[in-house]
């Protein structure tokens, strides 16, 4: 299984649309077999969730994220894990794997208007 995690500076990225970077990394079993940091394509709707489908990402875990968002990523096979507190992404894998991760299925962001951010619930 692969998971992608939005990242900026090193820790969860508040809103999956806006993250600088992701981290990959593959799980097998309770192991993480391998990790990296990627940079996705410029932010348009739909290019995120066919990049992560690409490298063959099975799960988002993610802080903040929109309806069509989660709504791309479920179509393209991709389960999400949205609103998740940690700033850590390397304490996300873990919570992960131990069964333990705390967030939702859906959306947990309304909307964005990109001059003024965004109106989220997490």
């Amino acid at each position: 299984m692969k998971i992608a995690i939005p990242v900026e500076n090193g820790m969860l990225c508040s809103h999956f649309g806006h993250a600088p970077q992701f981290a990959i990394v593959e799980i097998e079993g309770s192991d993480i077999k391998a990790s990296s940091i990627e940079t996705p394509p410029p932010h348009e709707p739909g290019v995120l969730p066919r990049w992560l489908k690409e490298m063959g990402v099975d799960h988002v875990i993610c802080g903040g994220i929109g309806a069509r968002a989660v709504e791309l990523l479920n179509q393209a096979g991709i389960e999400v894990s949205a609103g998740v507190g940690s700033d850590d992404p390397a304490k996300v894998v873990e919570a992960f794997i131990r069964g333990e991760l705390q967030g939702a299925s859906g959306p947990t962001c309304s909307g964005h208007g990109h001059k003024h951010g965004h109106s989220c619930a997490h």
